[in-house]
């Protein structure tokens, strides 16, 4: 069955509060009750809304699950330590930090498994982490460009496929070492991979 996104739906405008109530209502059932318990009803009685509230705005489980551990992600923020290792060291501790957290480490596999059957959830997941969190690797690399440690990338196909791949390798390497292996990447490790990312296997 294909999701449905709630903003195709009509009626009454959408609450930023009841919003925000029942995304961490979710979370919080999600650490209480893991995946597989955690129910639409649960989480209307968690946020003090009616269950009706929720099919309003998502569609099923999957979705409201996809958002709440998106909305994890929306904290991240690219610190300024002046270099562009630094930076991405910086970014890295942080999202290692998030995807620790009980509540990212059972939504995200969950709905990534989810999604292996269901097209639509799959973009959404897409639009609402991945696409949205892209922003860290544009901001990160006109930093650097400005700073001189990267060149101008003025072909906007090329400069696209960059973010991308730069996107991909990060997350990638990140959400294998914790969600996978289930390994710490601590500070030790972060230094190695940014060696690697930046540098290749060689130096």
């Amino acid at each position: 069955m294909q999701s449905r996104s709630p903003a195709s739906r009509t009626g009454r405008p959408r609450s930023a509060t009841a919003d925000a109530a029942i995304l961490a209502a979710t979370r919080e059932a999600l650490v209480e009750l893991g995946w597989s318990k955690l129910t639409l009803g649960d989480v209307a009685t968690r946020a003090g809304v009616a269950k009706t509230t929720l099919y309003r705005r998502w569609a099923g489980k999957n979705e409201l699950v996809v958002d709440a551990v998106a909305e994890l992600f929306d904290a991240l923020e690219l610190p300024d330590r002046g270099s562009l290792a630094a930076d991405i060291e910086g970014v890295v501790l942080q999202f290692a930090t998030i995807l620790a957290l009980p509540e990212a480490k059972s939504g995200l596999m969950a709905v990534v498994a989810e999604a292996t059957r269901d097209d639509a959830l799959r973009e959404r997941i897409r639009a609402s982490v991945v696409d949205r969190q892209k922003r860290l690797v544009l901001e990160g690399r006109a930093r650097a460009q400005a700073r001189g440690e990267l060149p101008a990338e003025p072909d906007p196909d090329s400069s696209a496929r960059t973010v991308d791949l730069i996107f991909d390798m990060v997350a990638g390497a990140v959400v294998h070492r914790t969600l996978v292996s289930a390994e710490p990447a601590d500070e030790e490790w972060v230094r190695g991979f940014t060696r690697v990312l930046l540098h290749g296997l060689s130096d």
